[in-house]
C-alpha cells in the first residue's frame, strides 16, 4: 500500500522546523544570556528595596517607580533628553537625506557615488569620543571659529555659546550620528528605479514634485531605520551631553548613573525601566509610518 502523501509531509515538515530553530539557535545563545537575562534582573532590581549601603532587600515595593514618577527633576531631565533626541534626529535627517539623494542621483557614475559613500565613513572609523573631543578646539572661545570671526570682525568678544552649551551638545551628536541616516537612506535610495524619474521627468513632473511624491515615499524604510537608530542612541547616552555641555546639561541617562554611583540601584533600575519603555513606545510609532519588511523585501 502507498503512503498517503499527508503522512510523507509531516516527518518533512517537523525536519524543516527543526533546521529553522538550528539556524537561530546561534542568536537565541547569544540574546538570551547577553540581552534577555539582564533586562530580566535590572527588572526585578527595579521592585527591591535597598538597605542604603548598595545592598538589595527582596521586599517586592512600587516605592522605587514612586519616586522617580514624582519627581519633578525626572520631568526636566526628559525635556532636555527629548529636546537633544529631537534636535539631532532633525539636523541628521536633513543632511543624512541630501547627502544620500546626492550620491543616488546626481553621481552618474556607480563606482564614483560608492567611492563617495565610502568616503563619508572615513571620520567615522576612530573613536567617538575623539571626535567628540575634537570639537573643543573649534568651539572653544579661543577656538578656530571665534579666531576666525574675530579676525574678520564679525564679533568683537568670543562667542560663548559655542562650546559647553546644549548647542555643542547638538552638533557633537549630528556629528557622530549622521552616518547613521546616510547609510540606511542610501540603501533605500539605491533601490528606486532611474526609469521612475526618467519618466516622471517626461510627464511634466517638477523636481519638488518628484521628491514628495516619488523619492520620499520610497525611501521611507531607510529614513525609519535610520530615525531608530539615532534616537535610540540618542535617548541612551549621556557621555556626550556630560563632556560638552560642561556639565551645564544633563540626561535620564545621567540620572541613574548618579544613582549608580551613589549605590541606589533599585532607584537606578527602575529609571533604566521606564525609559526603556519610553524608547519601546518612539520605536512603535516610528515602525508604524512603515512596514520595514516589506520595503526591504521589495
Amino acid at each position: 500500500m502507498m503512503p498517503s502523501q499527508h503522512s510523507t509531509s509531516r516527518p518533512s515538515a517537523g525536519r524543516s522546523s527543526l533546521t529553522g530553530w538550528l539556524y537561530v539557535s546561534p542568536l537565541v545563545c547569544v540574546l538570551v544570556p547577553f540581552f534577555l537575562a539582564p533586562i530580566l534582573v535590572v527588572l526585578a532590581a527595579s521592585f527591591f528595596g535597598t538597605d542604603g549601603f548598595g545592598g538589595l532587600t527582596p521586599d517586592l515595593t512600587l516605592t522605587n517607580y514612586v519616586e522617580v514618577l514624582h519627581s519633578a527633576l525626572t520631568f526636566k531631565l526628559y525635556l532636555a533628553t527629548i529636546k537633544f533626541t529631537v534636535l539631532t534626529w532633525v539636523f541628521t535627517l536633513l543632511i543624512g537625506f541630501f547627502v544620500a539623494y546626492f550620491l543616488v542621483f546626481h553621481v552618474r557614475n556607480q563606482l564614483l557615488a560608492i567611492g563617495l559613500f565610502l568616503l563619508c565613513t572615513v571620520p567615522f572609523w576612530t573613536s567617538n569620543i575623539i571626535r567628540m573631543i575634537s570639537w573643543i578646539p573649534l568651539l572653544g572661545k579661543e577656538g578656530l571659529i571665534n579666531a576666525a570671526l574675530l579676525s574678520t570682525g564679525v564679533i568683537r568678544q568670543p562667542l560663548e555659546v559655542l562650546l559647553f552649551s546644549d548647542l555643542a551638545v547638538v552638533i557633537a551628536y549630528v556629528h557622530q550620528l549622521t552616518i547613521f541616516m546616510i547609510v540606511p537612506i542610501f540603501n533605500a535610495m539605491a533601490r528606486i528605479d532611474k526609469r521612475l524619474i526618467e519618466a516622471a521627468i517626461d510627464a511634466g513632473a517638477s523636481r519638488f514634485d518628484i521628491m514628495r511624491l516619488i523619492v520620499v515615499p520610497m525611501s521611507k524604510s531607510g529614513i525609519a531605520l535610520g530615525s531608530i537608530f539615532v534616537v535610540s542612541i540618542v535617548m541612551g547616552d549621556f557621555f556626550v551631553v556630560k563632556v560638552m555641555s560642561g556639565g551645564g546639561s544633563a540626561s535620564v541617562v545621567s540620572a541613574f548613573y548618579e544613582d549608580v554611583g551613589v549605590l541606589q540601584y533599585p532607584t537606578a533600575a527602575a529609571s533604566a525601566v521606564l525609559l526603556t519603555l519610553v524608547l519601546i513606545a518612539v520605536v512603535t510609532l516610528i515602525l508604524r509610518t512603515v512596514d520595514i519588511r516589506q520595503e526591504i523585501g521589495r
